[in-house]
């Protein structure tokens, strides 16, 4: 199986890149006139290996809706074409979103991507960035949460994702007598002996980890990058959730008359599909020549045609193998059938730990959280199932209103109501887009009709 190290550049050479692209700055065309429903936004740029995810993250992280995408960087220069709308659906009018896509992909952040934590140049003075991962089980983030509380330790920002019976995740942590960051070399030292017992499974091989950040980091990637480390591709067999979709499908297979390894992709369509999919390739050393991604009325269809950085296509079917699962992780990592709650609270030291110590005894276990705090507020959503993998129950979301007191909660979604979904549930857009040559055809063809 090939190793994924990363990529080194002699100091000359990554000079001379530099100039090159500086005098061939990325040029961004945003059109709302040449496509009835979408915004159609193109980026011409010298190729560079991992400029195609940066492009795709900007785009994500404003939370639009890439409807169809193409994709074509053979040689030393690439182009991609992308159909977008916001959540609701419109074109994109609003000049201030307009302008930062055009200031952000045209920028020099842009052009030369990091390949590891993406964003990440300067340290944070506000608050300590602590990376976990360990083995899944009920209560995990309320045990957590109680020792951060312990140890005056206040959670001011926080992502958490589970798969395959592995967790990780990204937390903003400040200290409750400062308001700053954890800066005392023994405090950090203790807080991380006692998240490592916590995490620590009981039947597992591989320890619980906690590391401390030093610089920003682009978030979801990063989490990507950890369960893959992790190791959360191998499948594991576990009780699947009432409600749960069928798993995603990938094939790979050779193109050898152009030298290439084909993928393609079915699935479910959802937010960021197209992100989680194409970080996944990046970060695995593989190049995406030529690709196409559309909205259909039954799945979400991805196609691309790859090599390895080092300008190989997959040779050996172990590989091949090791790519098919690492892309279903990455499809399923982000995907959850369960219940999601919203709650509002006051943003005090202890809420995080007390919300979650709830959850836990009304036998619920966390799928996914996002913790968020501003101008003195707290601002959760948690995707919830009962320890059983079963949705859960209307008396369940009761009992926690009650529990809660003044904090308000929201159901955003809850499977149980699936068949008359309430106003506030967007309904996914799924899609079903050709055939693999016909596909690419048509999208080859679609990129020299922007020109």
């Amino acid at each position: 199986m090939r190793r994924y190290p990363e990529v080194e550049m002699d100091v000359e050479d990554d000079e001379f890149a530099k100039l090159i692209r500086r005098m061939n700055p990325p040029r961004v065309v945003i059109d709302n006139d040449s496509c009835g429903d979408a915004t159609v936004i193109r980026v011409d740029s010298v190729n560079k290996h991992g400029i195609l995810l940066e492009v795709v993250q900007v785009l994500t992280d404003l939370d639009l809706v890439i409807r169809k995408a193409y994709i074509s960087s053979d040689g030393s220069w690439f182009m991609d074409v992308f159909n977008v709308t916001d959540c609701d659906g419109n074109k994109l009018w609003d000049e201030e979103i307009i302008s930062y896509i055009k200031k952000s992909l045209e920028s020099e952040a842009c052009l030369f991507p990091k390949l590891q934590n993406s964003v990440g140049i300067m340290p944070s003075t506000e608050d300590t960035l602590i990376e976990i991962t360990g083995s899944d089980r009920p209560g995990l983030l309320s045990e957590i949460c109680a020792v951060l509380a312990t140890q005056m330790s206040h959670v001011v920002k926080a992502e958490l994702w589970t798969h395959n019976n592995r967790v990780a995740a990204v937390l903003h942590v400040t200290h409750e007598s400062t308001e700053g960051a954890i800066e005392d070399p023994q405090q950090l030292s203790t807080l991380k002996e006692l998240l490592c017992n916590v995490l620590r499974g009981d039947h597992d091989p591989r320890m619980g980890t906690m590391t401390v950040s030093m610089g920003l980091t682009h978030t979801e990637r990063r989490l990507h990058q950890m369960m893959f480390h992790d190791r959360d591709y191998e499948r594991v067999e576990v009780k699947e959730a009432v409600g749960n979709k069928s798993r995603p499908q990938v094939t790979v297979m050779d193109c050898s008359e152009k030298d290439y390894t084909v993928v393609i992709l079915r699935s479910k369509d959802r937010p960021k599909l197209l992100f989680d999919t194409i970080c996944t390739l990046t970060d695995m050393q593989y190049v995406v020549f030529h690709g196409t991604a559309s909205a259909g009325k039954e799945e979400a269809y991805q196609e691309y045609y790859i090599r390895h950085v080092d300008g190989l296509p997959i040779s050996s079917e172990v590989e091949q193998q090791h790519l098919i699962q690492c892309l279903e992780a990455a499809v399923e990592r982000r995907a959850s059938d369960g219940l999601e709650l919203e709650l509002k609270t006051e943003d005090e030291v202890g809420s995080l730990s007390e919300i979650t110590r709830v959850f836990r005894e009304n036998g619920l276990t966390i799928r996914r959280a996002e913790i968020s705090t501003e101008g003195g507020k707290e601002v959760d959503t948690f995707h919830l199932s009962e320890t059983s993998g079963n949705p859960v129950d209307a008396k369940t979301i009761d009992s926690i209103r009650r529990q809660l007191g003044q904090t308000i909660v929201r159901v955003k979604q809850n499977p149980l109501l699936e068949a008359k979904p309430p106003p506030e549930v967007v309904s996914t857009v799924s899609f079903f887009f050709g055939n693999l040559f016909r596909a690419s055809f048509q999208s080859f063809r679609l990129i020299r009709s922007y020109s």
